[in-house]
């Protein structure tokens, strides 16, 4: 099994919190130099704090890091027109695959959720498009059938399931054979690969892209052995819990800078800040190399 690791990249902020476009920059270079890619401006690098310019700056960082298939560039609004505009001009950057939320906030009915992705096809129709659902942030759910509808509707590419609709990937990978289907889910990779997904893309593997690219890897070579370590670290990290403020002190303890958030973002407490500098520690002293 040959699975895809791409990382949901946290947004650095600067202590006064504005873009820390030099932190960003290291950062997104050392992740892509160890997973298949960077899914950018998403949930957890804070989206709905940046604004356009930011976003797109972000975008552009990616793509000047990772190369332009390396990178999927998350264009997502609550509203098709600025999502549109948004895809357009991640487009002149020269990326090649973009995401988009599906709108959130409003309610829409089954023609304006195909419609949205239509004008976003529309807009940028030489890059891949992907699907992006997450009924527990959008407020919208996706039945099957309206998935497979709008999948042939828009040409998707690919769809990232996330929250609940992260269960529901062994089905939408066999009603959409021909769509790439990535799961937010990133405790089990394997698990995701005999569903017939494409792979995760993974919040936490912007903290430790080491160990999840070395998972990858592993179940790549069918090396079960290794897999079985590396899929220890995974649950190691997956024990600490899920937040943008968890990941982005664990890459304020890697050395990245002060990495603040714009948003509310779950900062750990100390019991756990204490236990991240511990796995910090540990992986770095072994299979996992300094930034």
């Amino acid at each position: 099994m040959t699975g895809v690791v791409l990382a949901a990249v946290p947004t650095p902020f600067a202590a006064d919190g504005e873009l820390d476009f030099r932190a960003a920059r290291r950062a997104f270079g050392y992740i892509a130099g160890h997973v298949d890619g960077l899914f950018i401006a998403g949930t957890t690098g804070e989206f709905a704090a940046l604004d356009d310019n930011e976003r797109l700056a972000l975008i552009e960082i990616g793509v000047e890091v990772a190369g332009v298939d390396r990178v999927i560039a998350h264009i997502g609004a609550p509203d098709a027109r600025r999502a549109a505009h948004l895809a357009a001009d991640a487009a002149l950057l020269g990326v090649t695959r973009i995401a988009a939320i599906t709108p959130y906030y409003g309610a829409p009915t089954p023609a304006e959720l195909t419609d949205y992705y239509l004008r976003i096809r529309d807009a940028a129709p030489s890059a891949g498009l992907h699907a992006y659902i997450f009924p527990e942030r959008s407020g919208v759910t996706v039945p099957l059938p309206l998935f497979a509808s709008l999948a042939d509707a828009a040409s998707l590419e690919g769809a990232k399931l996330s929250g609940a609709a992260a269960r529901d990937v062994a089905a939408f990978a066999a009603a959409c054979p021909g769509v790439k289907i990535y799961s937010g889910a990133d405790h089990d990779l394997a698990g995701v690969l005999r569903a017939g997904g494409a792979g995760i893309i993974s919040g936490r593997s912007s903290a430790f892209p080491e160990i999840y690219g070395a998972l990858a890897a592993a179940i790549a070579a069918g090396d079960t052995a290794a897999a079985g370590r590396h899929q220890d670290d995974v649950d190691s990290v997956v024990a600490l819990g899920q937040s943008i403020g968890l990941l982005k002190e664990v890459l304020r303890q890697r050395g990245f800078g002060p990495v603040t958030a714009r948003m509310p973002s779950g900062e750990p407490d100390e019991e756990t800040v204490a236990r991240i500098a511990e796995l910090v520690n540990r992986l770095q002293g072994s299979r996992v190399s300094q930034p």
